[in-house]
This record gives structure tokens, sequence and C-alpha cells, in this order.
């Protein structure tokens, strides 16, 4: 299983390291940021699962961040503020906020809350992907998620596994961004006649191996589907969506 990754942003220091380390005692990976620029780096240079933001930001406002990041993000935000009345509450649902915490909060509760909002975004996410209808264009490539078929670049209509159409959508979903095989499974709901990780990884690579025979150029040296050493693979393809 993956750890889930949090960005927890806030302008005090001290208030930002208490929040970092509480979340990395509870078993999440947490990375600090203070001002929207940094929300972004950590955004483009990888998964992000959550975000923790802070309404008051020295000149920066949460609220108006939020908003900019969900006309951009499916990324679920939490806000943190000392700000509790009803109406500032609801101007922070109203930009997209998946939840509101008012300072000063209970460790406990904040976890708890946290971990609800993950699972909600999980399922929502896994009901989104088996809906989807959209089609992707990457590389010359066209995938018609209504049909599930795939044609190459020369027009061909490529004919694909059930099990490999499926790791095809988890990696069009998630262009750009590093899959642990664990993230995989997961995604692809996989089953089988074992249940070990390390099992489960040899599936993933065999059926990485096999969609790479039918969308790379060269197998062995492939430009697409990618090994990224140490964590697992990468779809480094531009992909364009189209409804």
């Amino acid at each position: 299983m993956s750890i889930p990754r949090l960005l927890v942003v806030d302008d005090d220091p001290d208030m930002r390291s208490m929040m970092t380390q509480l979340m990395q005692k509870n078993g999440f990976i947490a990375l600090p940021a203070s001002t929207e620029r940094e929300i972004r780096s950590h955004l483009s240079n990888g998964r992000i699962d959550l975000i923790l933001l802070d309404v008051m930001l020295g000149d920066e406002n949460g609220i108006d961040i939020c908003a900019r990041l969900r006309r951009e993000q499916d990324v679920p935000i939490i806000l943190v503020s000392a700000l509790s009345a009803d109406h500032q509450r609801m101007a922070g649902y109203e930009v997209g906020a998946d939840d509101y915490i008012a300072k000063p909060f209970n460790p406990q509760l904040m976890l708890a809350r946290i971990r609800a909002v993950m699972q909600r975004a999980r399922r929502s996410s896994s009901l989104a992907y088996r809906r989807r209808t959209r089609t992707f264009r990457f590389d010359g490539w066209v995938y018609n998620g209504k049909r599930d078929d795939l044609h190459s670049p020369e027009g061909y209509l490529v004919s694909l596994s059930q099990r490999e159409t499926a790791l095809l959508k988890v990696l069009l979903a998630n262009p750009h961004i590093p899959l642990t095989r664990e993230e995989i499974v997961a995604a692809l709901d996989v089953t089988g006649d074992s249940d070990k990780p390390e099992a489960q990884g040899r599936a993933i690579d065999m059926l990485v191996g096999r969609l790479r025979s039918k969308i790379e150029a060269n197998p062995k040296d492939p430009q697409m589907l990618r090994t990224e050493r140490g964590v697992g693979y990468i779809f480094a393809a531009d992909i364009a969506v189209e409804e």
C-alpha cells in the first residue's frame, strides 16, 4: 500500500512544523509549504493526496488559493483556520474545500477527518474511473473510453486484453506521475492466486511488458511507459483529453 502524501501549508513556522510532525508520526508523508508558489511546485513535482491549507497566509488568502486550485485540480483540500464563524466556513465550502477545521483543533479529530476525506476521494476517483467515457490522444495514439478501443498512429485497431485495457486506463488517468507497483495493483483491483506483494509486483511487471509490446515502437527502449527506478512506472507521454 502506498503511503499518503500530504501537503501542509501554513506561514507560521512553528504551526507548520507541528502539523508536519503530527502527520509523519501517524503514517503520512508530510511536505511543508507556506505560499501558493510552493504549493504549485509540489503539485508539479509529484503526487499529492491531500492539502491542509491554512486560510490566513500572510499576504495570501487560503480561500482564494483553494478556488484557483479547484479550477485546475481534483486533489482533496482541507482548510484550517482560526476563523470559525458559519459564514467563514461556508466561504470555504463554496470554493470547493472538502472540509474546514477550526483552530485550535484536537489532533486525533484532525487525523480522523483527514482519513475520512481521503477515503471519500478514493471512492469518488474509483467511480469516476469506472464511468470514464472520454477520448485520450497521446503520441499519435487514440484511446476511446466509451468503446474501449485503441488505434495506433497508423490508424490500426490494436487488440488489448481486459487487464491491459485496465492498466492503460490507470496510466492515462495519471500521466507524468510515478506510480508504485502497489498503487497500480490497488487501482486495478487485482485478485489472483497470491496476495503476496512480491507476487503481485511480478504480475504488474509482466502486464507492463505486454502493454509495452503493443504500444511502444521499441519495447526494450520504451519512450512512453517508462520504468521509474526505485519507484515503479511512469507514463511519460503528453495526453490530450476530449469529452
